[in-house]
């Protein structure tokens, strides 16, 4: 029996490194640290956007937020159009298809053809638990992305982490400097619940004893972070 880990669609990047060498790169965790990259190029598609006319407007905003520029368009006839640009591959992956839909109330599609490689700022973005990067969380997107995509999955696995005995820290990182950072809330348990009375001296020691108890989990603990989180965090 194998545990299978669900991670973000990956695209092949191209990386020139400072001392000449060549890398294609479909994983995050093999990407060079930032100072070791000269150059990296992403690859680009054609897409071909069919829509009714009155949705013109919305998937060229659409197309904009994705880092895409709608190029030309095409008339179909009285009602409908091609809308033709070039997108990069990863901002297709994902949502585009569904946002799409969701903009055209379902009479919109889209197709698309490989269309090259570009220069891309992209980064590495580090998602750590505690400290610890989670592989499987980290992702190459755009550097002006970064920041933005870095809260939201932060906000996002603050949602689907459960509580655990401890605090658990949540943070993005590009580069080694953390751009969001979220926390789950420890477990409450109550442990003066027995102390009948004032006896505020013994309160306080029972208290101390638990905080104390908590920081050497932390220390030593692992966060339990369900299947499910991997899942949810593909839609943030």
């Amino acid at each position: 029996n194998m545990d299978i880990i669900a991670t973000y669609p990956s695209v092949v990047y191209k990386v020139i490194t400072t001392k000449g060498e060549e890398m294609d790169i479909d994983n995050p965790v093999y990407l060079p640290e930032q100072n070791f990259i000269a150059t990296i190029s992403e690859p680009m598609v054609r897409a071909y956007i069919m829509c009714p006319n009155e949705y013109i407007g919305d998937l060229m905003n659409l197309s904009g937020e994705k880092r895409g520029v709608i190029q030309e368009t095409e008339t179909l006839d009285s009602g409908r159009v091609i809308l033709i640009g070039r997108i990069p591959l990863n901002e297709i992956l994902i949502d585009f298809h569904d946002r799409i839909k969701s903009i055209t109330r379902g009479y919109g599609s889209l197709d698309y053809e490989y269309d090259g490689y570009e220069p891309a700022k992209m980064v590495k973005l580090d998602m750590l638990v505690n400290g610890d990067p989670v592989d499987a969380f980290s992702l190459i997107t755009h550097r002006d992305k970064a920041e933005q995509r870095g809260r939201a999955l932060a906000a996002k696995l603050k949602e689907v982490i459960p509580s655990q005995q401890y605090k658990v820290a949540i943070q993005a990182a590009v580069g080694g400097k953390v751009i969001a950072r979220e926390t789950v809330n420890a477990l409450r348990k109550d442990v003066t619940a027995k102390c009948y009375g004032g006896d505020i001296t013994r309160k306080r020691k029972l208290l101390e004893k638990q905080k104390e108890g908590k920081k050497r989990m932390k220390s030593v603990g692992s966060v339990n972070i369900p299947q499910q989180a991997f899942i949810e965090v593909l839609k943030a």
